[in-house]
């Protein structure tokens, strides 16, 4: 018999999530996989009591993970139609689904299952061998527990984010040596982010620019991934990055920095028949 029940604690899971990254074609997304997931909710998918895999549901009801086993692929349509058709008394009502392309059975499924789907974001991974003839690289400052109110301020700012969540984002990024500043005549007008990966993914680092809309346009974000893309090679670490589909300039920069888009994050809308 099949059955979705909550997971408690996500430490549960570590076998199987280390075999659901493994089985991506490219690097997944680190905010998005964790960012976004650890604050989502976690269910068991279960064959006659068996865990044989996990989804991952955040507050808006969008399924974020998706992840059976090799030996179950099988029942994977079957428990599909359990999440799409509204399985409300367990897992709540599930509206769509974020996925990237790496990730071709997720994907495969909520073509099946979707009423409609666009584009959320586009993921790039740097080209070692891109031919940046001007390789401008911007001097930056790692963070400090006493700046932490400065890029929380900036980042609220400039893209909108909460402070609350900024403010324990920020920090532990800061306690983990993590988090950039340009500054100009005392003022922040950069942050960069060189995210590493604990488990999982742990060849790649994560990168993440955010310029100052009043300085925007004068290439400042293309010198911050320069700066970051050199720091994350010096660990030996592969650079990786995202951008919603929206933002055509921050295309172009880290385009010119030298990272090449292949894969996406589609948004799909499922249908809402029970």
């Amino acid at each position: 018999m099949l059955e979705i029940k909550k997971i408690g604690l996500i430490d549960e899971l570590d076998k199987l999530k280390e075999a659901y990254f493994e089985q991506s074609t490219s690097p997944l997304d680190g905010m998005w996989h964790f960012g976004f997931v650890p604050m989502s909710e976690h269910f068991g998918l279960y064959n006659n009591s068996e865990l044989i895999g996990f989804i991952c549901i955040n507050c808006e009801g969008y399924l974020l993970q998706f992840y059976l086993e090799n030996s179950n692929k099988r029942l994977a349509q079957e428990f599909f139609i359990l999440i799409t058709k509204q399985n409300g008394k367990i897992i709540g009502e599930v509206k769509g689904a974020f996925v990237s392309t790496a990730e071709p059975h997720y994907l495969s499924l909520c073509l099946d299952n979707s009423s409609e789907f666009k584009v959320n974001a586009l993921m790039y991974q740097y080209e070692k061998n891109h031919r940046n003839t001007q390789r401008k690289i911007i001097e930056m400052d790692l963070a400090t527990e006493q700046q932490l109110a400065d890029y929380v301020q900036f980042a609220s700012a400039n893209i909108g984010a909460p402070q609350q969540w900024l403010n324990d984002y920020y920090s532990n990024l800061i306690q983990r040596k993590e988090l950039f500043g340009y500054w100009d005549n005392g003022l922040l007008v950069a942050s960069g982010e060189c995210r590493l990966f604990d488990k999982y993914q742990t060849d790649f680092a994560d990168l993440g620019v955010i310029v100052s809309q009043s300085m925007r346009g004068q290439g400042i974000a293309k010198q911050v991934l320069n700066y970051l893309t050199l720091h994350a090679s010096t660990k030996g670490l592969k650079p990786i990055c995202s951008t919603e589909s929206t933002n055509l300039a921050g295309q172009k920069a880290i385009s010119y920095a030298g990272f090449l888009s292949v894969n996406r994050i589609v948004q799909f809308e499922f249908y809402l028949t029970k």
